[in-house]
């Protein structure tokens, strides 16, 4: 392990106010309070509200059969880890390389699922559930096998030949899981269907909406003749679109419905998402997109189905997924779409991910947690620290914090300077007062910022190599681990943090020891 440049684990003597001030006025990080520090009052003794952890319930990655590789599940374990993840939603299981369907001379399908069961094996084995997409097309009952995504793997994104066709297949491949796993287990996974049929970027044309929802009617109502305890949902959309329609149809048709899906990025514009003016600010878009979904979900027949964002990512402007931007937009995020959510599914766990073609080396602006052959990038650590956040939720006003109260009766508080790619920041200072616990309260410290857990400098110094070896990348995760919290304490109930730009920060207070 390389040496940091904080302290580990040290504790401050308090003989004397002032020069105890000094102290931590001289550390990284911390400073005694000025009169410009935000002021953020925090009681301990105060009612909560439930904080369920919907941001780490769920994770995206690229499609089907990267699931069959080792770096895949090597990065996999990495992640469930550090959040504890229940559940991964990939695309294409029902594509060529997986090789469910043909045809024989006949004409006669013929069903293979060999490839599903190495793939869900190889999940379940590692403790994680699948979120199964229903996607894409079989070419052989494909209307149009020449309607494809632009992605590098080539999916058909074509509506089936009949709907027919396309629910014996559905009802086979529900009927292999249950006789494999058991209708215990498959009846904890979901099932969505289809993926984006809104969307047109890659190439392939979007699905209709009226041919959507024959798509979907024919799919849950085969899944629900196989077993009504499978659960199904749509309509996977980009852009937080069709909800209402969804609703309507669903409704006036009786279709079976478990849940509300869709998709939002940060990147996605204000036109896509809110139809014009005016202009929302990229920090808020994902969630006013989801906080109006979830409006209309109450406002229809079903107000009570779960609400499932099966993508989302912050902004990847200039490359900023692979930055210590991802923490404060991340723990931004859940602190605006608490309470309107069940689940939101990142995009995605890893950069083992070939929509463009095979990884061209780190550092790339990928989606993912790990770069290129398993190297923890900023975004990792920082989800590290918000699996640390408590299970009850404290309220509070500030825009920068999220208070949490831990099941040993601490608290676990989250902080941070959001500054989007592009724009220039300033350290910001809080001062935490902190009521309800002794005003001595021992306090642990971690963070993620351009000095810690910061792997782009470590990687620069090695020269940047574009195929790092197994060797280099241990490397570069020794000298980025997050180290054993700094322990502080209060001084008369307060303690003041100089948060630089796109810093997260993680700080307990108190609770039982374990």
């Amino acid at each position: 392990m390389h040496a940091r440049a904080s302290p580990r684990g040290r504790r401050w003597s308090c003989a004397g106010l002032a020069g105890a001030l000094l102290a931590v006025a001289l550390l990284p990080g911390f400073s005694a309070r000025t009169a410009s520090a935000e002021v953020v009052r925090i009681d301990a003794t105060a009612a909560s509200t439930p904080f369920p952890h919907f941001w780490e319930r769920t994770f995206g990655s690229g499609h089907a059969i990267l699931a069959m590789r080792w770096d895949y599940l090597r990065d996999l374990r990495a992640v469930k880890r550090i959040t504890g993840f229940r559940y991964v939603r990939f695309h294409g299981i029902f594509d060529e390389r997986v090789g469910v369907y043909r045809r024989d001379y006949l004409g006669n399908p013929v069903y293979n699922f060999s490839n599903v069961d190495t793939i869900y094996d190889g999940l379940l084995e590692n403790g994680v559930m699948p979120f199964v997409e229903l996607s894409f097309m079989p070419r052989v009952i494909a209307a149009d096998p020449h309607d494809r995504y632009s992605f590098w793997y080539r999916p058909i994104v074509s509506p089936p030949q009949t709907y027919g066709r396309w629910a014996a297949l559905i009802r086979a491949f529900a009927r292999h899981l249950i006789a494999r796993y058991g209708i215990e287990e498959v009846s904890q996974w979901y099932f969505e269907v289809w993926n984006e049929p809104n969307e047109t970027f890659r190439g392939g044309r979007a699905l209709e909406q009226r041919a959507y929802f024959g798509l979907y009617d024919a799919t849950a109502r085969a899944l629900k003749s196989v077993n009504p305890r499978l659960e199904v949902g749509g309509p996977a959309t980009a852009h937080a679109a069709w909800i209402r329609a969804f609703l309507r149809h669903v409704t006036a048709r009786h279709v079976p419905v478990d849940f509300i899906s869709t998709h939002v990025y940060a990147d996605d514009t204000s036109q896509s998402l809110f139809g014009g003016r005016p202009r929302v600010p990229y920090d808020d878009r994902i969630c006013r997109a989801v906080k109006r979904v979830r409006r209309e979900i109450d406002e229809s027949a079903r107000p009570h189905l779960p609400l499932f964002i099966t993508e989302w990512s912050v902004m990847g402007k200039d490359d900023a997924r692979d930055t210590t931007y991802v923490g404060p937009a991340v723990a931004d995020t859940i602190r605006q779409c608490d309470g309107s959510v069940q689940m939101m599914s990142y995009w995605t766990f890893s950069d083992v991910f070939e929509e463009d073609g095979p990884n061209p080396g780190p550092f790339t602006g990928g989606f993912g947690l790990r770069a290129y052959g398993g190297i923890n990038k900023p975004a990792y650590y920082d989800f590290e620290l918000l699996h640390q956040l408590g299970h009850a939720r404290l309220a509070n006003a500030a825009r920068n914090v999220i208070v949490t109260r831990t099941r040993r009766g601490g608290l676990a508080i989250a902080l941070w300077n959001l500054v989007d790619p592009g724009a220039r920041g300033k350290p910001e200072s809080v001062d935490l007062k902190i009521s309800g616990v002794p005003a001595d309260a021992a306090v642990a410290i971690e963070r993620v910022d351009r000095n810690h857990s910061n792997v782009r400098p470590v990687y620069r110094a090695m020269g940047s190599p574009r195929y790092p070896t197994p060797q280099q990348v241990a490397r570069m995760n020794a000298a980025t681990a997050l180290p054993p919290p700094l322990i502080e304490h209060l001084r008369g109930g307060s303690l003041t943090i100089t948060v630089r730009p796109d810093a997260l920060f993680l700080v307990k207070v108190g609770g039982k020891r374990s």
